[in-house]
């Protein structure tokens, strides 16, 4: 299965040489790869550049719920939700994300879902299985990314072969409804040409507007956390977390590697109609406790800058949960 990039001269590259470990045998075997320039997603489409302020440094109220899994507790930032392990925190964040998929592709006429890195592909993999393989309306789902390495579509860093491994190639959502960055492009403009692609779908109504900040209000936004309480690609202390003037930003001195990535800011985040945080593992406890609980940090973490427009529902496994 291809995928597209935000760009025709991405989608003509990913086309007509996919990347070897993309490459998939049957029932994964890739569609024919030019139907994709001749039938260019909507984001190939460069509209009028917009303005840039780029940042390169160098210098809620939820109803608690139980879940078969687990059990739910209702806290100022969301709803908890704890699991006695990550297979139950699985099967339970499939169940959320189909009954979303249902409710928006029948509300709007499409879903627009997206990303992060990290665990987070591996605790989609239910949906990929019985029931959710044949229930979902697979073909209205839009897939977008939270944050991306300015890496190669192939390269071991890349969010993008991580969801492709571990998800999309699981699933038979439409090839030009994937929106990778252009890899080919510095950060600076990987994060202006996603910025653009965001913009016109935006206009063609794909995503939905915030009536409150006029920013993209996409369905679902799948977060997850990093150890040190990072976000999408947005870290303690960097002044990116500051940034509200730009849909996506670009960083070339990420404290984590690969050093350059694009990432949505906070304002384009905390506009999601629904955000699901989810986190597993014993190493994350404070950072979690820090958030939620009574844990005490000397600075506001970005993960506790993250209050949507909409409902925020944090998945737990007991290991991630045991200082609360």
């Amino acid at each position: 299965m291809a995928f597209s990039s935000c760009t025709s001269a991405a989608i003509l590259r990913t086309s007509l040489t996919p990347p070897p470990s993309l490459r998939r045998s049957p029932p994964y075997t890739p569609p024919i790869f030019q139907s994709l320039v001749a039938n260019p997603p909507a984001c190939s489409l460069r509209l009028h550049k917009p303005s840039r302020i780029g940042v390169n440094p160098e210098k809620f109220h939820h109803k608690a719920s139980s879940s078969m899994a687990g059990i739910a507790t209702e806290k100022a930032k969301g709803k908890v939700q704890v699991f006695d392990s990550e297979e139950d925190l699985a099967v339970s964040l499939a169940k959320h994300t189909a009954d979303l998929s249902d409710k928006f592709a029948k509300r709007r006429g499409a879903f627009t879902v997206v990303l992060s890195g990290g665990s987070l592909i591996k605790s989609l993999r239910k949906l990929a299985e019985a029931p959710y393989i044949d229930a979902v309306g697979w073909s209205k789902w839009h897939v977008f990314w939270v944050d991306e390495r300015v890496v190669p579509k192939d390269h071991e860093d890349s969010n993008y072969k991580l969801a492709f491994d571990g998800f999309l190639s699981k699933v038979p959502i439409p090839p030009g409804n994937v929106y990778a960055i252009n890899d080919a492009l510095s950060a600076e403009g990987a994060a202006d040409d996603y910025e653009t692609c965001l913009k016109h779908l935006v206009k063609t109504n794909i995503i939905d507007v915030s009536q409150a900040t006029g920013l993209p209000k996409f369905d679902l936004m799948l977060l997850g956390m990093g150890p040190d309480g990072h976000v999408a690609s947005l870290f303690p202390g960097h002044p990116l977390v500051q940034a509200n003037k730009q849909w996506v930003a670009f960083i070339k001195d990420s404290p984590k590697p690969p050093p350059e990535r694009i990432t949505f800011t906070f304002p384009v985040i905390n506009s999601s109609a629904n955000i699901a945080l989810v986190v597993a593992g014993a190493g994350k406890a404070n950072v979690v406790n820090v958030a939620l609980g009574n844990g005490q940090s000397s600075d506001l973490l970005p993960v506790q800058m993250v209050s949507p427009e909409g409902e925020l529902t944090w998945f737990l496994d007991k290991g991630a949960a045991s200082h609360l």
